[in-house]
């Protein structure tokens, strides 16, 4: 995939993604925002209903108890009977409306002193009470006519008779004199905090709201008795409405509600939503992530498989270049008289397709592992001996080269089940590695111990190291260090991620330690038996 291709795919859905994510946080404040609209809303109404359920309550107590006194008093002292009427006439539909109202006036001659239980001065104030009753009564009436046009008779069609204390008018006024009356009385006489109470947590149930509140009434901002014991003016939000208002709509108390845990009740009531957008978002951002992390790995497996092509191609012109000047020089009929160097030149043919035939099996191999098509059968082999055949195979190119590798077999016990050719080979790759990234005179020990029921090989050398980087993917295919030239260390990158496959499939473990330019350290773990 071209760079510039892939550098903007990321960006778009990086974009994409954050998108998302934003639509999902916006969505979520947004939803909080309106449930507490809502919740305030209905807040607000329940404080009104509360107030007016108060309001009724008293003047409910009110006219109850002039109903009970003028009851006792008997029958009024003086009564007054007046009667209103109107006619009218529809042209259109030739019907007549008879309206009448007669309002029916009793006086018990009883002061308003003996509704002040408080009052005792004994003094009596110049209002009476008076009882008012009213009488509605609505009549149609269709007019019948002859042929001549001339009116015969009036047949009614609908009366409605309504009989009733007092009209809205009337009503209006007696209720502004009880108001006037119950400002003299003090706000705990008027509402007691366990009718507050039980009112606010009927009308919070009927809304279906199980939350701890708070309560107060205020005097022009001024505490009164009535509150809850924790209820404060200050912190968190207070929901308000006027309680007790005259005939003017105008009061000088305040009901209050606070609600100490609203912000979590709120949040709570779109964690279920909340929850499942930030999970559904989670998993996108993980869909994503992998997406991302595999196009990497993709592209680095194909820049990786390049370069294992390109080595593979080296590794093999050396070889073919070596085969054929071989087998030019024994076409020379001069060379094919000298027996001697027609047999050495097929031994470098033989040696030569020996090398490309080992390389070809190695890559195999590895393909046969992924694939779990290797069979491996297991003996018990002795550890000490396959690292002393290993030894054996790298000790001539190591003293070629001025160096050495030393054996402290100190284990006491080194017996395995394994595959002994796999297994040399395993070594046997560990030392090529140390001698191939030893840029001066090869140094490697090779040590063995026992630890608790398994037995750890370490290969320690003084060459190049590693960085942190190229250790975490040292055991990858393919994988190779670029120090600029490729080619400068031979190989293909199969060696340790064949290593790794065997070992794992012996049920062992194999590490590696490392700094880079002091050398590294192979660590191999393979239970005993």
């Amino acid at each position: 995939m071209n760079k510039k291709l892939f550098v903007l795919l990321v960006v778009l859905m990086s974009l994409s993604l954050l998108g998302i994510i934003f639509v999902q946080v916006y969505w979520i404040r947004t939803s909080i925002n309106d449930k507490e609209e809502q919740f305030s809303r209905t807040v607000t109404d329940i404080l009104d209903k509360v107030a007016s359920r108060v309001e009724k309550r008293e003047m409910k107590e009110y006219s109850d108890r002039l109903a009970s006194l003028a009851d006792s008093v008997g029958e009024p002292k003086s009564a007054q009977f007046k009667n209103f009427m109107f006619v009218e006439r529809d042209l259109d539909s030739d019907e007549i409306l008879f309206y009448s109202h007669g309002i029916l006036e009793e006086d018990y001659n009883i002061t308003s002193a003996f509704f002040d239980i408080n009052n005792t001065l004994g003094g009596e104030d110049s209002t009476t009470l008076k009882n008012y009753t009213s009488r509605r009564t609505k009549q149609v009436f269709k007019r019948e006519t002859g042929l001549d046009g001339q009116s015969y008779s009036l047949t009614p069609i609908e009366k409605v008779t309504s009989i009733g204390n007092l009209s809205s008018i009337e009503r209006a006024a007696w209720e502004d004199v009880f108001m006037e009356y119950a400002k003299s009385q003090p706000i705990h006489k008027r509402v007691s905090k366990q009718e507050l109470e039980l009112l606010l947590s009927q009308e919070l149930s009927n809304r279906n709201i199980d939350i701890d509140y708070e309560y107060g009434v205020y005097s022009q901002g001024y505490p009164t008795k009535v509150r809850s014991r924790k209820f404060k003016f200050s912190g968190s939000k207070i929901y308000k409405s006027p309680i007790f208002k005259d005939s003017e709509g105008v009061s000088n108390f305040s009901l209050l509600l606070t609600f100490p845990s609203m912000k979590r009740y709120i949040f709570g009531s779109v964690m279920g939503m909340a929850i499942l957008s930030l999970v559904f978002t989670l998993v996108i951002m993980l869909a994503y992530s992998s997406a991302i992390y595999q196009l990497i790995k993709q592209k680095r497996i194909s820049e990786i498989k390049s370069d294992f092509i390109n080595n593979m191609t080296h590794e093999f012109k050396t070889p073919i270049a070596t085969i054929n000047l071989a087998v030019e020089a024994i076409r020379n009929p001069k060379s094919i008289e000298d027996k001697e160097k027609v047999l050495r030149y097929l031994g470098m043919i033989r040696d030569e397709n020996k090398r490309m035939h080992a390389q070809v099996e190695n890559v195999l191999r590895i393909s046969k592992l992924e694939k779990n098509q290797l069979d491996i059968s297991k003996d018990r082999v002795n550890m000490h001996d396959i690292i002393t055949d290993a030894i054996a195979h790298v000790e001539l190119i190591v003293q070629d080269r001025g160096g050495y590798v030393n054996a402290h077999l100190d284990a006491e016990r080194s017996e395995v089940l394994a595959n002994e050719m796999h297994m040399t080979n395993v070594v046997v790759n560990i030392l090529d590695n140390a001698v191939k990234y030893s840029p001066e005179t090869p140094k490697i020990d090779v040590y063995t111990e026992v630890v608790k029921n398994s037995i750890i090989i370490r290969v320690e050398d003084q060459g190049a190291g590693m960085s942190k980087a190229v250790l975490k993917k040292v055991f990858e295919k393919f994988y190779r260090e670029h120090t600029g030239d490729i080619h400068n260390v031979k190989g293909h990158g199969l060696g340790l991620a064949y290593v790794k496959r065997i070992i794992d499939d012996h049920q062992g473990e194999v590490y590696a330690e490392s700094e880079k330019g002091k050398g590294s350290t192979f660590f191999i773990k393979l239970p005993l038996i």
